[in-house]
C-alpha cells in the first residue's frame, strides 16, 4: 500500500513546492498593497516561455537560468510602475480591475508571439534526471523542490525580519499612511515587494515546466489560482500560511489524482471511477470550508477596523 501512495506524495511535496513559490507572491503583495494582483500566475508562464525561446536562440542553460530570473523580476518591476503605481491612491477595485488586464495583456502577448502552438521546455541537466527514491521512480527536480523552496523561504523570513527592507515592508504592512509620514520610500519598498515575488515565481516555473514540459498562453492560469487559494487557505498576508497552504493543497491533489490506483489496489473498488477529475475541485472546496470555518485562513491574523 505504501509503495503505491508514496510516489503520490512525493510528487504532491514537489507541486506543493511550486505552488508555494508562487503563493508568496500573492501574499506579500496583499499584505502590503491589500491588493490580489492576478497577474501573477501569468508571469510565472512568461518567464517560462523566456526560458524556452532563450534556449531556443542558443544561449547557454547556465546562463539561461539567471537571465530568466532577472528579467521575470525586470518584468514584475515594471508592471508595478506602469499598472499599480498611478492607481496607488485610486479605489482599491481600480487597481484590481488593472490587474485583471495585465493578466490578459500578457497572455494575448505570449499568444501573439507563439501563435497559440505549444511549446516544449527545454531539458534542464541534472534536475530533469530520473531517479528511484524508496521503490518510486521519479525526476530529479520532484525531490530538488521542497529543499530548494525551504532555503528559499528561510532566506525571504530572514531578509524581511533582520534587514532594513525587511523592517520597512513589515511596517508599510502595518501601517501604510504613518509608514509614508516616518519617511519610509513606499514606492521603493512596493517595488522591492513585487521584485521579490514575481523573482520567486521565475524559480517556481523552472521547477513545475521542468516536470510539465509544456507551455502555453494559459499555462499560468491554473497553477496561479491554487497559489492564490493557498495564500487564502494559509492566511493571506502570512508567508508561513502560503508555504503550509500550498503543500496541503499539492499533496491533497496528487493523491486524489491516484485515488482510483489507490484504492483499486486496496481491494475497496473494482475498477476506476474516474475520482481524479474531482482533483481540482477539490482544492476549491477545501477553501470554501476553511473559510467557513475560519475566514482569516490557518495563520491569518484577525484584524480590526477602528471607526
Amino acid at each position: 500500500m505504501w509503495n503505491t501512495v508514496f510516489p503520490y506524495i512525493l510528487s504532491g511535496i514537489s507541486v506543493g513546492g511550486q505552488y508555494a513559490l508562487i503563493a508568496i507572491g500573492y501574499t506579500m503583495v496583499y499584505g502590503i498593497l491589500r491588493l490580489i494582483n492576478f497577474a501573477h500566475g501569468d508571469v510565472f508562464m512568461v518567464a517560462g516561455i523566456i526560458m524556452v525561446y532563450m534556449a531556443a536562440s542558443g544561449v547557454p542553460l547556465w546562463l539561461c537560468i539567471p537571465l530568466v530570473l532577472a528579467l521575470t523580476a525586470l518584468i514584475g518591476f515594471v508592471i508595478e510602475r506602469v499598472a499599480y503605481k498611478p492607481l496607488r491612491t485610486a479605489p482599491r477595485m481600480s487597481a484590481m480591475i488593472s490587474a485583471i488586464g495585465v493578466s490578459y495583456t500578457l497572455q494575448n502577448l505570449v499568444l501573439y508571439v507563439t501563435g497559440g502552438l505549444n511549446q516544449i521546455y527545454p531539458t534542464i541537466p541534472w534536475i530533469s534526471n530520473s531517479v528511484t527514491l524508496f521503490g518510486a521512480t521519479t525526476k530529479m527536480v520532484t525531490i530538488v523542490t521542497p529543499f530548494l523552496t525551504l532555503v528559499l523561504v528561510v532566506a525571504l523570513v530572514m531578509l524581511i525580519n533582520h534587514t532594513k527592507v525587511g523592517m520597512a515592508m513589515r511596517a508599510v504592512s502595518r501601517d501604510f499612511e504613518t509608514s509614508q509620514l516616518m519617511g519610509i520610500k513606499i514606492n521603493q519598498v512596493i517595488s522591492a515587494t513585487f521584485v521579490i515575488g514575481t523573482f520567486l515565481a521565475g524559480v517556481a516555473s523552472l521547477l513545475y515546466f521542468t516536470n510539465y514540459t509544456t507551455v502555453i498562453q494559459t499555462s499560468g492560469a491554473m497553477p496561479g489560482l491554487k497559489a492564490f487559494v493557498a495564500a487564502v487557505f494559509g492566511g493571506i498576508g502570512s508567508i508561513p500560511g502560503a508555504v503550509v497552504g500550498a503543500f496541503i493543497i499539492g499533496i491533497a491533489e496528487n493523491i486524489i489524482k491516484g485515488l482510483d490506483i489507490i484504492l483499486f489496489k486496496a481491494g475497496i473498488i473494482s475498477g476506476p471511477m474516474g475520482l481524479a477529475t474531482f482533483s481540482d475541485a477539490f482544492t476549491f472546496a477545501l477553501l470554501i470550508i476553511i473559510l467557513a470555518v475560519k475566514p482569516t485562513g490557518l495563520f491569518g491574523e484577525k484584524t480590526t477596523d477602528k471607526v
